[in-house]
């Protein structure tokens, strides 16, 4: 099998790149090598980095100042870059971001040579005024912030900005509308570079979750009543009693209706039953403990309400759509057990 090919990015740094948004994805990118690097140790293909300045000479880690040189270190590499990350301009409005485009003439020819030479182009925000002007991407769609859109077709009729698209992959420019995209270009690039596993488990870690969170608080009996309802007051009860056997005459009476009117309001608002309820709030909290804990599949069944871990086994099968331990293995969150270095207690 032909091996992944290299991720090497260029970052220019220019007077007026808003740098925190650039210094974002790289503590994203360092995220993904650092998933990378717990599931399959230091052998694993990760993302690399530097940044360079206008001209795309590549800037000495030691001249950034203490706080951004590690960072210029760990994804340092040699040779030419496969990526050019444009990050987002910091301007006022749209003549100065037209204003800095035409200043920095130099970064946008080094821009069309990528292009040419088959590197990625990926732009933040603004940051595809520079892309656009290389006039190599003529014919291909963007993401750009609203406010944005009016004022770049007329400097560039003949790219397409993406209505309502946050991120756009169109031939070798990837492109994300706002800052916060940072997340989803570094998701793309670790599917692309490292694998979907590794991406996956970015996405879980990274990407906002209300279900994962309210699962992991559940697990540890955090959950607030939020509301007062016959539904609310049982699903509370159900989440307390996560890891006990199910009664539905014990639910019912938590919600202080009978069995049979529990059953027709699960019916009527959710279309499901209250065991069936029960089983999602399991299978998610057994989800949390197999990304990121050590404990053995029985160990987590038994956490989770089962005492027969074939039961558990089928029962998340039908819910996450394959087994316990393949999705262990698919998105798990820390390193391999044989990985971890046992030492013996002081004496």
């Amino acid at each position: 099998m032909p091996s992944t090919p290299p991720c090497h990015i260029d970052i220019p740094l220019l007077p007026q790149t808003a740098l925190g948004h650039a210094l974002h994805l790289v503590e994203c990118l360092r995220s993904a090598n650092l998933l990378a690097r717990l599931r399959s140790g230091s052998a694993a293909p990760g993302i690399r980095w530097r940044f360079c300045d206008a001209r795309g000479e590549p800037m000495a880690p030691d001249s950034l100042g203490p706080f951004m040189a590690p960072l210029a270190h760990e994804g340092a590499f040699t040779g030419p870059a496969t990526a050019l990350l444009l990050a987002p301009l910091h301007c006022p409005d749209i003549p100065a971001v037209r204003a800095a485009t035409q200043a920095h003439t130099a970064l946008v020819r080094r821009i069309g040579i990528a292009v040419d030479q088959g590197q990625k182009v990926i732009s933040v925000s603004n940051g595809a005024w520079l892309a656009a002007a290389s006039a190599r991407l003529d014919g291909r769609r963007v993401a750009l912030p609203w406010y944005y859109v009016a004022g770049f077709v007329r400097d560039f009729p003949g790219i397409q900005p993406a209505p309502a698209q946050s991120l756009v992959e169109d031939g070798p420019w990837l492109s994300a509308d706002v800052a916060t995209g940072s997340i989803g270009i570094a998701l793309a690039l670790t599917r692309e570079a490292i694998g979907p596993e590794t991406a996956e488990a970015l996405s879980a870690a990274a990407v906002a979750d209300p279900a994962r969170s309210h699962a992991a608080h559940s697990a540890a009996g955090q959950i607030p009543n939020t509301r007062d309802s016959t539904l609310a007051r049982a699903i509370t009860h159900l989440e307390k009693t996560l890891d006990q056997p199910y009664c539905l005459a014990d639910v019912a009476l938590a919600a202080a209706v009978s069995p049979r009117t529990l059953l027709r309001h699960f019916r009527e608002a959710l279309g499901y039953s209250p065991l069936d309820h029960l089983h999602g709030l399991r299978c998610a909290r057994a989800r949390v403990l197999l990304e990121i804990t050590l404990e053995s599949i029985p160990s987590i069944a038994q956490a989770c309400g089962y005492s027969d871990p074939a039961a558990f086994r089928r029962v998340f099968a039908r819910h996450a759509g394959m087994a316990p331990s393949a999705y262990r293995e698919r998105h798990t969150l820390r390193a391999p057990r044989q990985r971890w270095r046992v030492t013996p207690p002081l004496p």
